[in-house]
């Protein structure tokens, strides 16, 4: 099976994001500061890169106190889900074509 370029999905080319989806994938959701410094990402940098992925639908958001504290968790979307699956087999097809 040969891989089209289309099979990538864009939103997972940068290396935060998918970073990020690999958390989230792999529990059931993370919060804000956890994740800021799991990946040792700065506040803006973390923020643009949920907001991207929040955009189209491949992350939740969940609001809450603790306490008189905010708390903000993420949470990986179906959506999100079924796409990260996709691209996560995307590369592994690519990679299957790369050996002789």
């Amino acid at each position: 099976m040969k891989i089209s370029l289309d099979q990538f999905d864009k939103a997972f080319e940068n290396r935060i994001r998918l970073q990020i989806m690999s958390v989230l994938v792999a529990n059931e959701s993370y919060d804000f500061n956890s994740l800021k410094e799991l990946l040792n990402l700065t506040d803006g940098n973390l923020a643009s890169h949920l907001k991207a992925l929040e955009k189209e639908e491949y992350i939740q958001v969940e609001k809450t106190f603790i306490g008189r504290k905010p708390n903000t968790r993420y949470l990986a979307s179906e959506k999100g889900r079924a796409a990260f699956k996709l691209h996560l087999l995307a590369l592994e097809n690519l990679i299957k074509q790369q050996k002789l």
